[in-house]
């Protein structure tokens, strides 16, 4: 057993996979977005985060899923379209996955389960559920849809993993 996200490939919007390893050496903000929700709005501040690390080992990883009150219905193409349209997003944008239950993305099943990753135990109950990963890509922390991504708390956190 392996305790980083390096040891998963992912498909991003395209339908390309993606080694989780080209992000070694990057802290990470993983979150599950959606669309049509409530909590859409912090892709706002998931861009103003990203703006404020840029050119710093820091990247935010977005993974879109339909499994809070079909709050995703975009795919593909269309899914990315609307986060750079809508809220200028340049962060990573993945494939639509399933992130709670017995169909979670093997990624998210690691990232919430304390007996994979060795450090938290925390199922996303909601859209826009943050994992913090550094550099060696383990799991450090985690934070609820309330917490915005430009929380002072997150920032902080990421200033001391960089």
């Amino acid at each position: 057993m392996t305790d980083s996200i390096h040891q998963f490939n992912v498909k991003d919007v395209q339908g390309n996979t993606v080694p989780l390893s080209m992000y070694r050496g990057k802290v990470l903000l993983i979150v599950n977005t959606a669309s049509k929700c409530g909590f859409t709005p912090q892709l706002d501040k998931m861009k103003e985060l990203r703006d404020e690390f840029k050119g710093e080992d820091f990247e935010i990883l977005a993974f879109p899923s339909n499994d809070f009150a079909g709050q995703e219905p975009l795919e593909g193409e269309d899914l990315k379209q609307f986060c750079v349209i809508n809220y200028q997003a340049e962060y990573p944008i993945f494939d639509k996955i399933h992130v709670k239950g017995e169909e979670a993305d093997p990624l998210y099943k690691f990232l919430s389960e304390k007996s994979m990753n060795g450090k938290v135990s925390s199922v996303p109950k909601w859209n826009f559920h943050k994992y913090l990963v550094d550099k060696k890509g383990k799991v450090v922390d985690y934070y609820y849809t309330v917490t915005s991504p430009s929380a002072g708390k997150v920032k902080r956190a990421i200033r001391k993993l960089l």
